[in-house]
């Protein structure tokens, strides 16, 4: 699996999102056999947050990792704006580690901004709870260049290993700005919703699975049109994506989407009909 350095902190650039996990009783069992196979495929990088069916995803996957050494998993999660101050992120971040079953996270994330985030204080905080061997590094989510940049300038906040945030073949709008920021900083950029899934879909028309020109290269590489997409996300090196997989075929899939690398010439043809922004855009946020 290739990686990607994320201020530091090497990240595979396939991982496995767990958002909706643990919803669907009837899906538990084939969901956990799904990431336990991902991660024997070299996926072993698994998010998740507190606010993903309030905790259900992270018992899941919990469930799923049970057995497996610990060393060779990299779990993100996520804690709410009003559990980030010191009042609340140190029991916030321990009910995430009773979920799933831990002593620590690898990536623990302030999962977006609102007015009344103190960020002097939820780095401190984000700090201590290194400190105390609770979480190894920190990010945040869904925060934009502007957000970034205020980040860098507060006490500590250079120690920041990860901005995750939506992106995909039809959001591309951090490529104008955020993305060449954080690749200039060594912050890797997790792209969450890398299929165009949920909401996302909505937004564009519904049969982007069958463009001409993905399916074209698809054709190309004798893969399929989601590899195609998950190969354009991660293209730049500085990039890991985390797409949602529930069957092993999915899983499977997502896993080789790493070997596949684009040229300029296939990159050039999806700017065509996908095209790349020509100014700042706002950060697309589901």
């Amino acid at each position: 699996m290739r990686k990607i350095d994320a201020n530091g902190f090497e990240l595979p650039a396939i991982g496995q999102g767990g958002w909706t996990l643990g919803d669907v009783p009837m899906k538990r069992r084939e969901e956990i056999y799904a990431l336990r196979y991902g991660i024997e495929l070299g996926m072993n990088m698994i998010d998740t947050a507190e606010m993903y069916g309030e905790g259900a995803s992270e018992l899941l996957i919990g469930e799923a990792i049970r057995g497996i050494d610990r060393d060779n998993i990299i779990l993100v999660s996520k804690v709410f704006p009003y559990n980030s101050g010191s009042d609340k992120i140190f029991d916030s971040c321990d009910g995430t580690l009773r979920r799933l079953g831990v002593d620590y996270v690898d990536l623990y994330l302030l999962h977006w901004r609102e007015d009344y985030v103190n960020l002097e204080e939820t780095v401190e905080c984000m700090e201590e709870l290194i400190l105390r061997g609770k979480i190894r590094r920190w990010g945040v989510s869904n925060f934009d260049e502007s957000d970034m940049a205020e980040l860098w300038k507060t006490p500590g906040g250079d120690r920041c290993a990860v901005d995750q945030v939506m992106y995909n073949v039809g959001s591309r709008g951090i490529e104008f700005d955020l993305l060449p920021w954080a690749k200039e900083r060594s912050v890797g950029i997790m792209a969450y919703e890398p299929l165009l899934q949920a909401g996302q879909l909505k937004r564009m028309h519904p049969d982007v699975m069958h463009d001409e020109t993905l399916e074209s290269l698809a054709e190309k590489y004798g893969v399929s049109t989601a590899q195609i997409m998950l190969a354009f996300t991660i293209r730049s090196g500085s990039v890991s994506a985390i797409p949602k997989a529930t069957s092993a075929a999915h899983v499977t899939e997502n896993s080789e989407a790493a070997n596949i690398l684009l040229t300029e010439d296939d990159i050039g043809r999806i700017d065509a009909v996908f095209w790349p922004p020509s100014c700042k855009m706002h950060l697309d946020i589901d």
